[in-house]
C-alpha cells in the first residue's frame, strides 16, 4: 500500500438538482463552458490534477497546500464575478473545502483520511466560499495574504478527532485573475449564447464534474504513444478552426497556426512538431489524446476563428493530454489588424503556462524575419506548403506566391530564403527540364527549358537578400548551397547556425544531416535525420533522400533500399527519389527492379537514351574532396541500373578477354560501376594492366573494387612511380588496402 501526503481540492455544485429541473439544457451547456473556459484553465495553471468526478462534485489533487488554496480562492473569485450579470436562478454556485492529510495512492485513484476531511469541509463551506483544515492553514498563513477566520473546531463524519476549522474572507483580497479580466469585454456575450442554447447544442454532452451524464475525458497513454516524449514540453499546434460560416478566410486562419508554429518552434526549451504534420488532421474529427499519441507530444494547443470583415474572434486553449487539464486558455475580440500583437501575446502565455524560460536572443529571433502584412503572410504559406511537396510542378508552382509576399513585403526574409531554395532546387535538380518554369524577373520570358545557371542566378540573387534580413532558414539555404558545392564544413557551421536560431526547424536538421554524410559521418547524420522526422512524422520527400543517401554511405544498403522505397510509394511524384533508390537496387544486384526505377523516372526511354541519362546524371550534393568516392558510388549504382539486364559481370569479363580495345575499355569503365560485385573479374583485369591503351579504366575499376582485388596490389605498386598512371595506382591501392 503506498501512502503520501497530499493537498486536496473538494468541491461541489450548489443546488445543482434545482438548476437542472428548472433548464436542464442550459445548465448542462452553461457547466459545460464553465469547466473549459474558467475551472480547468485554473486547474491546470497550479499543477493540479483531477482525480475524479462524482456527480456534481469534483476531487483535485495538488502538488502544494498554497496551490490548492490559490485555485481554489481564484475559482470562487471568477465565479462570483460570472454571477454578478446573471439573475439568482442563473447563478453557478460552488462550494469548496482544502486539506492537507494522509493519503492511500492506488493507480490514479486516491482516498483516506485525508480526503475524507476534504470531503467534509466542501459540504460545511458556504455557497461561493473556501473552508480549508488546519493542517492547511498551517501551511498557508504566512504564505498567502488572504484574510482567514477561524471557525473553531469540528467533529465530522468518520474521522476521529475534531479537525480545525478556517474560512477565507475572499472579500478581504483583490482579484488575482488577470485573464478573467481581460474576459469581461465579452461576458455578455458568451452568456447570452449560451441562453440562446447555440451552445447547448454544441457541448450538450458535456456535463460538468457529472459522470453519470457523460463519460469522462479519455487520457493519452505514455504507452501507446508512437514517439517517446521528449525531454522538455513537446507541444502539436493544431489548425485552427474556420468558425466563419465560409471558406475564404481559410488561408488567414492557416497562417495564423503556421505563425505560431513558427515563432514556437524557435524556442529551445519546447519541443514543437512542424506544420505538416499537424496539419495532415485538419478538417479531421481527432481528439487531444490521439494526436498527442500518434505525435509523441504532451500538450496540444487547439483553437478557433470567426471572422466577419474586420472583426475577429479567436479562442484557444492548451491541453495536457496526459491529465485532460486545460493548462491555458483565452480568447480575443478585436480587429483583424491586431492579429499579430495576439499571436505574440499567445505565444508568450504559452511559454508562461509551460514554465519555459525565453531568452533574449529567442525573442530576437521570433521578431525578426517576419512580417506584418497579412497577404504577404499568406502569400509565404502557399508558397512554402508547395516547396515543400518536392517535386518538379509544385516547386515551380511557389515562385508566384513567394513572390507575391517580397513584393507585398520587400523585408520579409524568411521569404527571400524561400524563394532561394526554390531556384536551387531548380539548379540542382535540373527541374527547369521537368516542369514548365517560367521566369521572367529579369526579361527573360521562356516557356520551356529555362537554363539552370539563370535559375542558380536567382537563388543567388535571393539569397544575397536573405542574408539583409537573417533567420534560421535564411542559414539552412547557405548551408544547401555549401553542399552543391562540396564544402561540407562550412555547410555544417551554416546548419548549426540555423539549428540554435530555430532548434525545432526540421529543415535545419537536415541540413546538419547532409553536412555529416558529406564530410565522412553518415552515423551521426541519422540521428539527425531522426531528429527531422520527430519534428515533422509527416514529412516529405526530401528528409527521405537524405536518409537513404546517409545509410548508402554508411553501407547499409538494405535499409537505405527499404527507406527509398516507402518514400517513392508516399509520394509517388518525388522523382528526385527514383535515381538513388535505382543506384542502391543495383548495388544489391536487384537490377531488374533498378532499371524499373529509372524507366519511372524517364518514362518512354529507349535504351541508348536511358544509358545517357544515367551517364549525365549529377546527383545535387557533393562531398568533401576526401570522401568523394560514396557520391561516385552512389553514380556507378545508376549507370549500372541503366545497362540492359543482360550486360552482366560474366559477360563484362568475357568482353576484357575477346573484345577489341574498345570494347575491353567499355567493358573495364563498366566493370568498375559494379564496384565489390566485381571481384571475380579481377584476374582478367590484371592482364590487361600490360595494355597501355586501357590501363587507366582498368585501375580505376580495380579502384572501385576495393578490397576484393588485392591480387592487383604487387602489379599496382610497381606502377606507383609511373608519370601519368602512378597517381591512379597509389589511389587505388589505398582503396584495395582498406586505407
Amino acid at each position: 500500500m503506498q501512502r503520501k501526503l497530499a493537498a486536496i481540492l473538494a468541491a461541489d455544485l450548489v443546488g445543482y438538482s434545482r438548476l437542472m429541473e428548472i433548464d436542464e439544457a442550459d445548465t448542462v451547456a452553461r457547466l459545460g463552458s464553465t469547466r473549459g473556459n474558467i475551472i480547468d484553465p485554473k486547474i491546470a495553471a497550479h499543477n493540479g490534477r483531477v482525480v475524479k468526478l462524482m456527480g456534481d462534485g469534483a476531487l483535485i489533487e495538488f502538488p502544494s497546500v498554497v496551490d490548492a488554496v490559490r485555485c481554489a480562492v481564484e475559482i470562487q473569485q471568477a465565479m462570483d464575478e460570472c454571477n454578478e450579470e446573471l439573475p439568482a436562478d442563473k447563478r453557478l454556485e460552488f462550494r469548496i473545502g482544502v486539506n492537507l492529510g494522509d493519503v492511500i495512492v492506488e493507480g490514479q485513484d486516491i482516498y483516506g483520511d485525508g480526503v475524507n476531511v476534504a470531503a467534509r469541509l466542501e459540504g460545511l463551506a458556504d455557497p461561493g466560499g473556501v473552508l480549508i483544515s488546519g493542517t492547511a492553514y498551517d501551511q498557508v498563513e504566512r504564505k498567502l495574504d488572504y484574510g482567514f477566520d477561524f471557525m473553531g473546531e469540528q467533529q465530522v463524519k468518520n474521522i476521529e478527532r475534531p479537525v480545525r476549522l478556517y474560512r477565507i474572507r475572499l472579500g478581504d483580497h483583490p482579484r488575482t485573475t488577470a485573464a478573467w479580466t481581460r474576459r469581461k469585454p465579452y461576458r455578455s456575450w458568451f452568456w447570452l449564447s449560451t441562453a440562446a442554447g447555440v451552445l447547448a447544442l454544441a457541448v450538450g454532452s458535456m456535463v460538468f464534474w457529472s459522470s453519470s451524464r457523460a463519460p469522462s475525458v479519455e487520457l493519452a497513454s505514455r504507452a501507446r504513444m508512437e514517439f517517446p516524449l521528449p525531454d522538455r514540453p513537446s507541444i502539436a499546434v493544431m489548425p485552427f478552426t474556420n468558425m466563419s460560416g465560409e471558406a475564404g478566410p481559410q488561408h488567414f486562419i492557416d497562417g495564423m497556426t503556421d505563425s505560431l508554429i513558427t515563432d514556437l518552434s524557435k524556442i529551445s526549451g519546447l519541443f514543437v512538431v512542424a506544420r505538416n504534420s499537424t496539419f495532415a488532421y485538419q478538417g479531421k474529427p481527432v481528439t487531444a489524446n490521439r494526436v498527442a499519441e500518434e505525435l509523441g507530444v504532451r500538450y496540444v494547443l487547439e483553437g478557433s476563428v470567426q471572422r466577419a470583415g474586420d472583426r475577429l474572434r479567436v479562442n484557444a486553449q492548451l491541453i495536457d493530454a496526459l491529465s485532460g487539464g486545460h493548462v491555458w486558455a483565452d480568447r480575443f475580440d478585436g480587429n483583424v489588424a491586431d492579429v499579430f500583437g495576439v499571436q505574440d501575446a499567445f505565444v508568450t502565455k504559452i511559454v508562461e503556462a509551460l514554465k519555459v524560460n525565453l531568452t533574449g536572443n529567442e525573442r530576437m529571433e521570433i521578431a525578426r524575419g517576419k512580417t506584418d502584412s497579412l497577404p504577404a503572410k499568406e502569400a509565404f504559406d502557399e508558397g512554402w506548403s508547395l516547396y515543400l511537396r518536392f517535386n518538379a510542378n509544385d516547386n515551380a508552382a511557389a515562385v508566384a506566391p513567394l513572390k507575391r509576399a517580397i513584393e507585398l513585403d520587400p523585408e520579409y526574409g524568411r521569404a527571400y530564403a524561400a524563394l532561394a531554395l526554390v531556384y536551387f532546387r531548380v539548379q540542382d535538380y535540373a527541374w527547369d527540364q521537368e516542369a514548365r518554369f517560367k521566369v521572367d524577373e529579369w526579361g527573360w520570358n521562356q516557356e520551356f527549358g529555362v537554363q539552370r545557371q539563370i535559375a542558380g542566378y536567382y537563388g543567388w540573387t535571393y539569397l544575397e537578400k536573405a542574408r539583409r534580413y537573417p533567420t534560421a532558414l535564411a542559414y539552412t539555404a547557405d548551408a544547401m548551397v555549401d553542399l552543391y558545392f562540396g564544402r561540407a564544413e562550412d555547410a555544417r557551421r551554416e546548419a548549426a547556425q540555423a539549428i540554435e536560431l530555430d532548434p525545432n526547424d526540421p529543415e535545419a536538421q537536415i541540413a546538419m544531416a547532409w553536412a555529416l554524410t558529406t564530410s565522412g559521418k553518415p552515423n551521426e547524420a541519422l540521428d539527425f535525420v531522426q531528429r527531422a522526422f520527430r519534428l515533422n512524422p509527416s514529412f516529405p520527400g526530401h528528409y527521405v533522400l537524405a536518409h537513404g543517401v546517409a545509410l548508402f554511405a554508411a553501407s547499409d544498403l538494405g535499409q537505405a533500399a527499404e527507406v527509398f522505397g516507402k518514400g517513392v510509394k508516399q509520394n509517388p511524384n518525388a522523382t528526385a527519389l527514383l535515381p538513388p533508390f535505382a543506384s542502391v537496387l543495383a548495388k544489391l544486384g536487384r537490377r531488374d527492379e533498378a532499371r524499373r526505377q529509372l524507366l519511372s523516372w524517364r518514362p518512354a526511354t529507349d535504351q541508348a537514351a536511358l544509358e545517357g541519362l544515367a551517364r549525365d546524371y549529377q546527383f545535387p550534393i557533393r562531398w568533401a574532396p576526401e570522401y568523394k568516392t560514396v557520391r561516385e558510388r552512389l553514380l556507378d549504382g545508376v549507370r549500372a541500373a541503366a545497362l540492359p539486364l543482360d550486360v552482366a559481370v560474366p559477360s563484362l569479363t568475357v568482353e576484357l578477354k575477346q573484345g577489341d580495345p574498345a570494347s575491353r575499355r567499355n567493358a573495364a569503365r563498366r566493370l568498375g560501376w559494379f564496384g565489390p560485385a566485381a571481384a571475380e573479374a579481377v584476374p582478367a583485369l590484371v592482364i590487361l594492366l600490360e595494355d597501355v591503351g586501357v590501363r587507366e579504366e582498368v585501375v580505376q575499376s580495380l579502384r572501385k573494387i576495393g578490397p576484393g582485388a588485392k591480387p592487383a596490389v604487387p602489379a599496382l605498386v610497381a606502377m606507383e612511380s609511373e608519370s601519368f598512371i602512378g597517381s591512379y595506382a597509389k589511389d587505388a591501392l589505398k582503396e584495395i588496402r582498406g586505407y
